[in-house]
This record gives C-alpha cells, structure tokens and sequence, in this order.
C-alpha cells in the first residue's frame, strides 16, 4: 500500500492523515483499523510508517501539553479578571489601576442604571455597636497613659503639663517621623528646638512642658473645600493649626501607613503628633507667663487640626482590630477621639458628592484621564460595590478595606450619611457642624460667621477679611473640575450617581 501524508481543512484540520488506495481521506484511527482488518502480512516498510505515525501523534499532543503549560505560567501572576467573572472579587489583592477597564459607558448606561437600582433596594442601615470606654482604653493603652482625663482649667484650648525627663541641650525633635520626612518641618523645628529650653515649665526642681490636643479638628470630606476654609481660619489671631495642616495621624500614621498601597512603615508615635501642636502651645504658653497669678484670665487660643481622612478612614482596623469574625469595624477612629476628648468639635465640610467624586478623580492617581476613562472607572466601582452589597451590610461595604482599594474611583467617600451617623453615635449634633461648599461659594461671610460662632470664637472687624480673601482652592475645585457632559447623549451619568 503506498501511503502518503497530507492535511485536510475543516474539522480534521491539522490532523495527520492517509491516502487510502479506494482514494479516501481517512483519520489516523480509521487508516489503523482499516489496516488491522486486512488479512496481509506486514512489511518493514509498514511497520515503520505506523512507528512514524505513533511518534508524529505523540509529539503532537507534548506541543500542545507544552502550550498549554506555557499559557499558565505566562499568566499565574495576572492580577486582571478573565472571560465573564465575577463583578465582585474581594480576594484579589490588586491595585485599583491594575484592573482591567474594559466597560463602555456608552453600551453600559442602561446596565449601570440597573446596577444603582439594586445598590438601592439594597441598603439597609443599622445602628453601629459602640464600643464602651474600658474597651477603648484596653485597645491602645498607650494613648490614654500619656493623655491625662482632665486639661488645665484656664485654658479654652486642651492642654497639660508633662514632665520632661530628657536632657535641655538635646535635640526633643530629632527623631521625630513627621520632621524627618519634610524639609518645611525641619526649619519649623530648628525653629522650636532653640526656643525648647525657654518654654520648659519649672516647678518644685522639676521641669514640665505644655503639651496640646486640638480644640477643633475640620474632619472632611476630601475635595470639598476643606483648604479653603483652613486658609480663612488661619487668618484670625485667636486660632492656630498644627505645623502642617493634615497630619492623618489618627487614621494612618499612628499604624504606619503612609500609603495603603505601599505597606506598612515605622508606627508614628503619639509624642511625634503631639510635637505638631507645640508652636501653637508656645503661645499659649507665654499668655499664660504673661497673666497675672491673681486675675487668672482666660487664654482664648485654640488650635485647630485639619486631616480630611479624619472622618471617614478606617481602612487599618481590617489589620489590627479584626479579630476573625466581625465584617464591620469593631472601632472606629472618632471611638479613640471621643475617649481623650470627649468635649471636641469638629468641622464637616460636604459638596455635590458627583461633583465631588469628579474632582477627586482628577486631582489622584494617574496622569492620562479622560472623561471615557472616568466613565469607566465609575461603572467598574459601582459593579465592585453593588457586588459585596449581596453579601454585606451598606456599612461593612464602606469599611471594607480590600473593596475599596479594589475601586478604582472612591466612590465610598461620597456616603456622606453613613459616616456622620456614625460620629453622631458618640458625640453630640452640637459638637459637629456641617458646611455645604456650595453655601460657602455663595456667601463666604455667612459660612465664616457660623464657623466663628461654633468655635466660640469672636467675630471682629479684624476677623471679618476671612471673607474677602481670595482663595484658589476654591476657584480650582468648582471652576476647572466641574462634572462633564455625558457622552454620546448615552444618558447622564451624574443622576446615577446622585440616585447611588
């Protein structure tokens, strides 16, 4: 028989094949049983065209085993989601520009809308467990040992005295976290460390030196005017803020976070945050000397701190407060707050939270943005987040960790209810005011008298050019950052937000 080897199209495509003497393209298997069936005796030749045809399929399917094989090493470190997953995937541990933005907003308008519907139907708000105060304290011991229950009584602003153990010619600010990374806080350093030893208190042979817990902190949110507001209050005499305006330490610093995405770092301690008050307690402290012992009148400085992740990070307690069963954060950052400073006030100032996730989105993250691409981003958080909202509660959603570093825009920071019931779940509706930039844009004097009113503070002639200054956070935010067109008249994307 004389055979030959040839490739037929279609379904045999790439399969080894034969020229059977009737003239008809045959598979391998069929050539070897139509072979077995004839009653002839084999031949050398024979015997080595089926040896061929064994090793041709064998090494036929080792490529594809290898192929095969290949694809999956190739692709084992992928952090992207194949096919038709899951919108939901709280176990991929991947940075939020890493996921694949593959969603139209002009083909997915209806999808989405539908996908804000369910988010809707969905929510279901509870009240919060609040963690009593022995719990507080038992968590971090270390705050409430340095932090005394009760301040120094002619002072408006919180404050004591702590003994200074250390050496007066040596450096208190030289190992401190916040100085070491910023060239401005050195300066303000060299600054405070010559007038260290002039400011030691000294009483009965000891030494004691002022220390000071904000009055009032401005809380948030991001993008929403926060800075604005930070200038005009620096302007009034009575009102200082620390050496930078937002520390994060109580909800990052103090658990080594500088970026979420880059790990953890050294812990900031508790004397580091406290060192940003001193240039404030300096002044303090000299109205204090200057008094008179027998008047005893009131030092009206009050210091003010201004981190806008204040009100809504907890993105840490999933690290060090989980204890394995909880999906919503046994403790909360205003939990710590509230147990060293039980008579705080803080300042919350909100915007058109849309309006606000679109400025938020061009200030963070990548260079190339574009309004398709914030579309996108959009669609791909409100999928992520309608998808653990079948699983959990609108709060533990919020809080969750792994979620939001999944999203690529922050859509949770917008949810501006749930955090204000959660701060008014320790402290008091008179302790919080709530500021809408959009009222501040208006009629910035109104805005600012409020403000002075709240902080008990006096609204002078000298105080009254807070509103008249011109403030370029403010033009940048509401101007170049407004919200854009909806593409290709697919529908408006802001009312899906807004409804969200």
């Amino acid at each position: 028989m004389d055979h030959k080897h040839g490739f037929v199209n279609g379904l045999d495509e790439k399969k080894p094949v034969f020229l059977h003497p009737s003239n008809r393209w045959t598979g391998v298997l069929t050539a070897i049983e139509n072979n077995r069936a004839q009653p002839q005796t084999w031949g050398l030749w024979t015997l080595g065209s089926v040896r061929k045809i064994k090793i041709l399929s064998f090494l036929f399917g080792l490529m594809v085993t290898v192929l095969i094989m290949a694809s999956y090493i190739l692709t084992r470190d992928q952090k992207g989601l194949f096919l038709t997953p899951s919108p939901y995937h709280l176990t991929v541990e991947s940075h939020p520009a890493q996921l694949p933005l593959n969603l139209s907003f002009a083909t997915d308008y209806t999808v989405v809308r539908e996908v804000v519907r369910s988010i809707v139907a969905r929510v279901d708000f509870s009240q919060r467990r609040v963690p009593d105060l022995r719990e507080v304290r038992e968590k971090e011991p270390n705050i409430f040992s340095a932090i005394p229950l009760k301040f120094l009584p002619h002072l408006k602003n919180p404050c004591w005295y702590e003994e200074f153990f250390g050496n007066v010619t040596a450096d208190p600010y030289g190992k401190n976290l916040y100085a070491l990374y910023s060239k401005r806080f050195q300066a303000i350093y060299d600054h405070l460390r010559r007038a260290f030893p002039a400011h030691l208190h000294q009483h009965t042979g000891r030494q004691y030196r002022l220390r000071c817990l904000p009055f009032f902190y401005i809380i948030g949110q991001p993008k929403c005017g926060t800075t604005d507001l930070y200038d005009r209050l620096r302007l009034h005499p009575e009102v200082h803020f620390t050496t930078m305006k937002e520390p994060h330490w109580w909800t990052r610093k103090r658990f080594g976070i500088i970026r979420l995405s880059n790990g953890f770092h050294n812990p900031y301690p508790l004397n580091d945050y406290l060192d940003l008050f001193d240039q404030a307690a300096n002044q303090i402290q000299d109205h204090l000397t200057s008094n008179s012992s027998k008047t005893h009148k009131k030092v009206d400085i009050i210091i003010g701190e201004a981190s806008a992740s204040t009100m809504w990070d907890n993105n840490a307690w999933v690290y060090f407060y989980d204890n394995g069963t909880k999906v919503e954060p046994p403790f909360l950052v205003q939990d710590f707050i509230h147990a060293v400073q039980p008579d705080a006030r803080f300042i919350v100032m909100l915007r058109d939270p849309v309006e606000r996730l679109y400025s938020d989105y061009l200030y963070f993250g990548m260079a190339n943005k574009s309004v398709e691409d914030f579309h996108e981003r959009v669609s791909e958080s409100l999928h992520l987040f309608e998808g653990c909202l079948a699983e959990r509660s609108i709060r533990s959603c919020i809080y969750n960790t792994t979620l939001n570093n999944l999203m690529p825009v922050r859509l949770q920071v917008g949810l501006y209810v749930i955090y204000l019931l959660d701060w008014l779940s320790v402290f008091s509706r008179e302790q919080i005011l709530i500021l809408r930039l959009e009222d501040h844009a208006a009629n910035r004097k109104i805005t600012m008298r409020r403000v002075f009113e709240f902080l008990q503070t006096s609204y002078s002639a000298e105080g009254s050019r807070h509103h008249k200054e011109p403030c370029l956070q403010h033009q940048t935010t509401s101007q170049s950052k407004s919200w854009p067109n909806a593409a290709h008249n697919q529908g408006d994307p802001a009312e899906l937000l807004r409804a969200f």
